[in-house]
């Protein structure tokens, strides 16, 4: 098999559930109400704004490219992220991508009851809570009195590992199942879905995205083994001139790997 038949089938094989097809349907914003809408369970929700692979920003840290950020007609800041391995701490995951969104929707000056609401929808294959439910809501509970406390920041967490037979189930059936186009509940949702797996033009968009994604990941992988060539040298200690020249790296990148680990 050729390498653009490789591609084209990869492309084909795709559902919502994974990051590439969600990038592409995410830039429709239609899509991003209408799963809003079942998840949130708000038929009257709207969305005035939608901008798939956010990059929200962090001067002093890691930054994150959120897989897509929604203005709701409320004022209500929304990330949607999908995941389909279970392998890492999803929890704190969206505690930092939460955080870095408000800190990026916020300007300097605001005050603090000024701070848009902000709620992060994870979307996984798997039940992060193992409780067999398709939806879950995390809460702020003061311990002593079980009352709530709302502070402006909504965790909401659905899998497609539970099939309840609820509304969210089934939408997640449209995320995760091939053939599974349920036009009547989801239009939007798999009116999209149907484009870019079956027909030519859609196809052709997708064919595009993964080998974008395929070169990225190369060239992830060439800067990831520079840092670690230079991280090694630095611990020599050799120059970071001499490092920068052996791997080809900036003077300013050989720095900031060094501040990173303490060796300079």
């Amino acid at each position: 098999m050729s390498n653009k038949s490789k591609i084209r089938e990869d492309a084909m094989s795709l559902n919502p559930i994974d990051d590439a097809l969600f990038q592409k349907m995410a830039e429709d914003i239609s899509f991003c109400q209408e799963i809003l809408q079942v998840i949130l369970s708000d038929k009257e929700l709207r969305v005035l704004d939608n901008l798939p692979q956010f990059v929200a920003k962090n001067l002093q840290g890691r930054s994150c490219t959120l897989d897509v950020k929604c203005l709701l007609g409320d004022g209500r800041i929304v990330n949607i992220e999908v995941q389909k391995a279970d392998d890492d701490d999803h929890q704190r995951r969206v505690r930092y991508n939460g955080a870095l969104l408000t800190t990026n929707v916020t300007d300097p000056g605001d005050r603090f009851k000024d701070v848009p609401d902000v709620i992060v929808v994870f979307i996984s294959r798997f039940d992060v809570f193992k409780s067999g439910k398709a939806l879950y809501h995390v809460d702020r509970i003061v311990r002593e009195t079980g009352s709530l406390a709302d502070n402006g920041f909504a965790e909401i967490y659905v899998n497609a590992e539970v099939d309840d037979g609820s509304d969210v189930a089934l939408l997640m059936d449209v995320f995760t199942e091939d053939n599974i186009y349920d036009d009547s509940r989801f239009p939007a949702t798999s009116g999209r879905k149907r484009r870019f797996k079956t027909t030519e033009e859609g196809v052709s968009e997708m064919c595009e995205v993964i080998e974008r994604y395929k070169a990225e990941g190369i060239a992830e992988g060439v800067a990831k083994g520079k840092a670690e060539v230079a991280l090694e040298m630095l611990k020599e200690k050799m120059s970071v001139d001499m490092v920068a020249r052996f791997t080809m790296l900036t003077v300013e990148q050989v720095k900031e790997i060094g501040k990173k680990n303490a060796l300079i």
